[in-house]
């Protein structure tokens, strides 16, 4: 059947109900305080008057709920190569997307929305810190033929869609070229993101043990008689405990993070770009143009290489730092063979590493001295000076010298920049090896510096920016970094190529 956006349409009918309980939730961000009171006070407000009250803002809602879907329509202008959504009760609003400027198009389904049977789609822009159109209520094979129009790579395809006779109706569903299976979900969550998951649960415990301590302080309990037995009696299995509930707990924050929000992760190509579909509460599909890649991201560990399994981020243009990391794309529980597809795909060849640049020893130096020989002297000084008490804690400074420097030690070893013709690589890690892979035509601008006590040695530091992040190399060759920027700025100057 043959759809056409040139004229206004409105949001599926059952839109209404998304509209309502939207409604309900942006009231009760605002109306809480009011609730809170009712809720305490409950049993001495008069029951009828508390009903008539819910039952009249519960009809306001309704209304203005309708009024929402009634007066939000969106169409596709091809003449003037626009996506417009109007929309508004009181205040009405129009929001004109240029077609050529759409990187992003991303259909969603939260709980409510699967209940109700429909969808939700973002169109998203470079530069912008919000999304630029949401379409809150559609069917799922509208939705997929309108991202196919908004993100189609061509304007002559857009402007033949337009014509009745050349419209082809997009399937509804299209085959994956990759599928992430579950087994690699559950590899990716036991090898990934112990940092994050560690800081959530220590968060967590110091929250607890502050409640409890001042629960404590006004109870009747003997803290003196708890503590010796504590100490006395359960010491070591009580470290052990707390060692092992801290293990588990990594690991199955991470196992459940990883499953609920990558469940059923299907990759297709669909005219030219990349359909990527994931989810098991809130599913999501998105559709992302290749060209509008800024920064591709492979990482993996050493218990990730063993299982043949790594993780991809794409990073496009954002309109901030906070943007840039809410809106990149992660792809968790790629192989070898898997990743080489994608990137061929964004790409159109897979990167190869080209002339290798590496830092200069001083990197290692001045990384041991902020990090190791600053806060160690410091912890000495303070416990022999000011609080003795502190020096029980000695025989740690060892492991967390010998812990840090072999950090330091590793991630310097691993920090490189590879340089070829198409392709500018950075490789950086001491656990977690990442590859961050541009594409010179892709920089928005380049920044080098040099300190002075640096000219000596010929060392210094380069930043490339992008409209999805800066990649920064640090205490590199300065006459070959020079050298690379001269080469950058002439082929950004005459690329021709359509990123933004």
């Amino acid at each position: 059947m043959e759809t056409s956006f040139t004229q206004p349409r409105r949001q599926s009918p059952i839109g209404v109900l998304v509209m309502f309980f939207d409604t309900i939730r942006h009231w009760a961000r605002g109306l809480w305080p009011i609730l809170v009171v009712w809720i305490f006070k409950f049993n001495e407000i008069n029951k009828t008057y508390f009903l008539l009250v819910v039952a009249g803002l519960f009809l306001v809602i309704a209304i203005f709920a309708y009024l929402r879907y009634l007066n939000f329509t969106f169409f596709l202008d091809y003449e003037n190569q626009e996506f417009v959504i109007n929309e508004g009760v009181l205040n009405k609003s129009r929001t004109t997307v240029q077609l050529d400027k759409i990187q992003q198009v991303n259909i969603s389904q939260s709980l409510i929305q699967r209940i109700i049977g429909v969808y939700s789609l973002d169109v998203d822009t470079a530069g912008s810190a919000k999304k630029e159109g949401k379409i809150k209520a559609i069917s799922h094979p509208l939705a997929l033929e309108l991202k196919a129009c908004l993100l189609n790579n061509e304007r002559k395809a857009a402007a033949e869609a337009a014509a009745p006779e050349n419209h082809q109706e997009v399937p509804a569903e299209v085959p994956p070229f990759i599928q992430i299976s579950f087994i690699s979900l559950l590899k990716i969550g036991i090898t990934s993101n112990y940092i994050r998951s560690l800081g959530i649960i220590l968060a967590f415990f110091a929250t607890v043990w502050e409640n409890v301590n001042n629960l404590a302080e006004h109870s009747t309990f003997d803290k003196s008689r708890i503590d010796t037995y504590i100490d006395k009696s359960l010491a070591i299995e009580s470290i052990a405990f707390v060692i092992a509930l801290l293990l588990s707990a990594v690991l199955v924050i991470n196992l459940f993070r990883v499953i609920v929000r990558y469940f059923d992760y299907k990759i297709a190509r669909q005219k030219g770009s990349l359909l990527l579909s994931f989810g098991l509460l809130n599913t999501k599909s998105t559709i992302i143009k290749p060209e509008k890649v800024q920064v591709t991201t492979v990482s993996r560990n050493y218990f990730q290489k063993k299982m043949n399994i790594l993780e991809l981020k794409i990073k496009q243009a954002s309109g901030d730092e906070r943007e840039e990391r809410k809106s990149a794309i992660e792809i968790p529980g790629c192989n070898e063979y898997e990743k080489d597809e994608i990137l061929k795909l964004l790409f159109g060849k897979v990167p190869e590493k080209g002339v290798m640049l590496k830092p200069n020893f001083r990197k290692l130096v001045f990384s041991i001295f902020l990090t190791i020989v600053v806060p160690l002297t410091g912890f000495f000084i303070i416990g022999t000076n000011v609080g003795p008490q502190m020096m029980q804690f000695a025989y740690l400074t060892p492991l967390y010298a010998v812990f840090f420097g072999l950090v330091h030690f590793f991630g310097f070893r691993n920090y490189r920049l590879f340089i070829n013709d198409g392709f500018i690589i950075k490789q950086s890690g001491a656990w977690d090896i990442a590859h961050e892979i541009i594409e010179p035509m892709k920089i928005q601008a380049i920044t080098t510096s040099q300190l002075f006590w640096h000219k000596s040695a010929d060392i210094g530091y380069l930043t490339l920016h992008t409209a999805g992040g800066n990649l920064a190399f640090q205490l590199g060759d300065f006459t070959a970094i020079k050298a690379y920027v001269n080469l950058w700025l002439y082929r950004i100057e005459t690329s021709d190529s359509n990123w933004m």
